[in-house]
């Protein structure tokens, strides 16, 4: 049998404690509670939980709350949800350092969300220029603070 980490199904998972930006921490250290997944939501309700976990710098695990929507929805909305998703994981990359990533897959993600007008109260316009303006900074080398950088997902 191996070393790996498996969940009670069997598959491999990894269970090492995680950080705020979803980096694999020591065994035994405390990290932040995950996300569950395969979660149902409905699409309001994905869009607060994606919004409070932007909010507490936590958007690697906003990331998997997209994920969610964009793997259980309707084949339509998937280009929103998979968008919003790569947006949030950008941010990660961003948050983490790593320029290159985040620039990347924050102009991937806007390029997603580009034009699907505002589904569930979701600007996606605003997020589509958020992004590319912080594709940018990040680029530049911009030092980025999740917290201070999330994103508003709706108007107010």
């Amino acid at each position: 049998m191996s070393g790996r980490d498996r969940d009670a199904a069997g598959r491999a998972r990894n269970a090492r404690p995680r950080d705020g930006l979803g980096r694999p921490m020591p065994y035994g250290e405390a990290g932040v509670e995950r996300q569950p997944e395969g979660v149902v939501r409905a699409p309001a309700e994905t869009v607060r939980e994606a919004q409070r976990l932007l909010d507490a710098g936590m958007p690697f695990h906003a990331h998997e709350v997209f994920e969610d929507a964009w793997k259980s929805g309707p084949e339509a909305e998937a280009p929103l949800w998979r968008g919003l998703a790569q947006l949030a994981v950008g941010l990660t990359h961003a948050a983490r350092g790593n320029a290159v990533g985040g620039a990347r897959l924050l102009r991937r993600g806007a390029g997603q969300i580009a034009g699907l007008g505002t589904p569930y109260g979701i600007d996606t316009a605003g997020l589509a220029r958020w992004a590319g303006a912080l594709a940018g900074r990040v680029a530049d080398g911009d030092r980025i603070d999740a917290a201070r950088e999330a994103p508003r997902l709706t108007p107010g």
